[in-house]
């Protein structure tokens, strides 16, 4: 990825819309009281309690993985995950300059969890699975000081560490059956463990556990929903609790108060406060899904929540409600659709659910939502007072867009669920296609629907519809290696494009006498309208197959997106790029580039929406 972009200039981020809800305590507030920090694929993201204002720490080459913050409020540290053989980094972040401060290898393939000493001097980390070592760092001279293998030969996987609240030479592991507390010998460059003792207990404790302020106990969540009081100068078991009501799913987020008392998240997403001597719960909330993170504010009057369903929630101590301050999708975004001529608003679809934001407020203000099924492509009509989608139990929905009333709706449209969708620019017709190939048109009635024609002559499932401006012809890519331009009056095939490869996207030029096709072979074709003939061949992607492609509105530029994680922006005549996005953590699905080219929208794999600015200004 270096290679290829080292020399192209970087798309400016503008919003983000995301929250990785999986990676366990990634989501923190900073000292300053004023920020909150939290990962998203390749990205750490500082978001502004007050107004919401987002900035980007850019640095890592794959998934953030864990995030942590010095007590001090100087530095940030994150780990990211990489492939088996390579090493994967942990970059500690400046945060009064917003820079890399130190780039640390040494762990192979994940960095678990990361902590910093209470004075800034030392950072801990551990490796994941494959590597099952824990290092300790020196800020100052950016080197290691020692490492020791996390747990021993008879224990399971460590999974967590934490340092002591007082003592820059005191840190605290664990895992699934092991609990250790670490003393740093620095004279002789060495950790020592102490194995805690709790008897006949048995648990795994899974990513969090906390040491109270005066380091005198460490509280342990377990994944058998209990939680385990230790003694930490002795390492011995004080008390472990509740003993009638466990914690459903497992413990998977534990914080201490300032006041004493627990804040205690479970993965079947109850999170309660509850008494430390006793473990009785005083207050509960249900959230949706698991909780992953608590994150306190100051001296805990107010605290942060993030679940599994990628939703933040903000409590405060007083009155213990949650309110829902941020909500994101939590799996592959499929689709993404930007209203014609209208830049204030886009559409995503996903699993089960349609939602639609504000384009500068990167805000939720509808969200559709079709149980147990997926919505795999949608599209806004032009006059804007309709959104088609296509779904994948072979039905075609029709939603107004301001209240998500469902207006419309075509059973048994395709056999094998709907794969594409694209409306007419007059709003009376949709074209569909399907996964046994078929392509159908349907006439829009005032009281219903009508299907004009179903047209056979593609193999595979159909990727990608667009329809000419003229309202006349449409051109389909499918994934048996054909692309074929369609008169939707004659309803008749006018011009067959065969390679051997499945095509996932295509457009037309918006003078309309070229079309553009991407798929699985990296590369983007330039072919005529008119007879069908290959122009150009361009090697868009050095890996991983490209999904979606867009042309801006004056037909100078495109943007391509796929497997790479890279959102391009292309020269159309050049066919050269002028332009690379760097942040996605899954392969990109979808890339729109609003009507004014002032705006680009990319979706990604792993739920996340990124809004670019378009370097490329709209001609006079």
């Amino acid at each position: 990825m270096a290679l290829e972009t080292l020399s192209v200039p970087q798309l400016e981020l503008e919003a983000v819309i995301g929250f990785n809800g999986y990676v366990f305590s990634g989501l923190r507030v900073h000292p300053d009281r004023e920020h909150l920090i939290y990962p998203l694929g390749c990205t750490v993201i500082l978001k502004r309690i007050k107004d919401g204002k987002q900035e980007f720490l850019h640095g890592h080459t794959n998934n953030v993985s864990c995030v942590s913050v010095s007590k001090s409020g100087s530095y940030i540290a994150s780990g990211q995950v990489n492939f088996m053989g390579f090493k994967a980094a942990i970059i500690i972040w400046d945060y009064a300059q917003r820079k890399i401060y130190a780039e640390l290898l040494l762990h192979k393939a994940k960095v678990e969890a990361l902590a910093f000493s209470p004075n800034d001097k030392y950072l801990v980390s551990l490796g994941g699975q494959d590597d099952g070592s824990i290092v300790v760092w020196n800020i100052e001279t950016k080197q290691a000081i020692c490492g020791s293998p996390a747990s021993a030969q008879s224990s399971g996987h460590c999974l967590a560490v934490q340092y002591s609240n007082t003592n820059d030479n005191i840190f605290v592991s664990a895992g699934s059956g092991t609990l250790r507390v670490w003393e740093l010998d620095l004279p002789n460059r060495k950790i020592w463990p102490t194995e805690c003792e709790t008897g006949l207990l048995k648990r795994i404790v899974k990513l969090l556990f906390q040491i109270s302020d005066d380091d005198q106990f460490i509280f342990c969540g377990t994944t058998s929903g209990d939680i385990m009081k230790i003694t930490l100068n002795t390492g011995r078991l004080s008390d472990c609790g509740p003993n009638k009501r466990k914690y459903s799913l497992g413990v998977s987020a534990l914080r201490i108060l300032k006041c004493g008392h627990l804040l205690v998240g479970s993965g079947s997403g109850a999170f309660t406060l509850c008494s430390t001597t006793n473990f009785k719960i005083l207050k509960e909330v249900q959230l949706v899904k698991g909780v992953t993170s608590i994150a306190t504010r100051g001296e805990g009057q107010q605290f942060f929540v993030g679940t599994e369903a990628a939703q933040m929630y903000r409590f405060s101590y007083e009155d213990f409600k949650a309110e829902l301050i941020s909500t994101n999708h939590n799996n592959a975004v499929k689709d993404v659709a930007i209203p014609f001529a209208i830049s204030e608003l886009f559409a995503t679809c996903t699993e089960e659910d349609i939602r639609v934001w504000h384009i500068d407020k990167p805000i939720e203000l509808l969200r559709i939502t079709v149980p147990n099924i997926t919505c795999n492509s949608l599209g806004i009509m032009a006059d804007g007072h309709s959104i088609i989608s296509a779904w994948n139990d072979g039905t075609i929905r029709v939603f107004a867009p301001e209240s998500g009333r469902l207006m419309l709706i075509i059973y048994n449209a395709h056999r094998m669920g709907v794969t594409a969708i694209a409306g007419t620019r007059d709003c009376r017709r949709i074209v569909s296609g399907g996964g046994e190939g078929q392509v159908r048109v349907w006439e829009l009635q005032h009281q219903g629907h009508r299907l004009l024609e179903t047209m056979k002559e593609h193999r595979a499932s159909i990727t990608c519809i667009k329809i000419k401006s003229n309202d006349k012809e449409c051109v389909t890519a499918s994934s048996d290696g054909a692309c074929i331009i369609w008169d939707i009056v004659r309803f008749v095939s006018l011009q067959r494009m065969i390679t051997n490869t499945p095509f996932r996207t295509v457009c037309y030029h918006p003078e309309e006498y070229q079309i553009i096709t991407s798929g699985t072979d990296r590369k983007v074709a330039y072919w005529e309208v008119c007879d069908g003939a290959a122009i150009r061949e361009l090697e868009a992607s050095q890996s991983g197959a490209i999904n979606s492609m867009h042309i801006s509105q004056d037909g100078k530029h495109f943007v391509t997106g796929g497997d790479d994680k890279l959102v391009k922006v292309w020269d159309y005549m050049a066919g050269a790029v002028t332009y690379v996005g760097i942040g996605h953590g899954g392969s990109i699905t979808s890339v729109k580039i609003c009507d004014n080219n002032r705006i680009l929208v990319s979706t990604s794999a792993d739920g996340a929406i990124f809004r670019w600015k378009f370097p490329h200004p709209p001609s006079a």
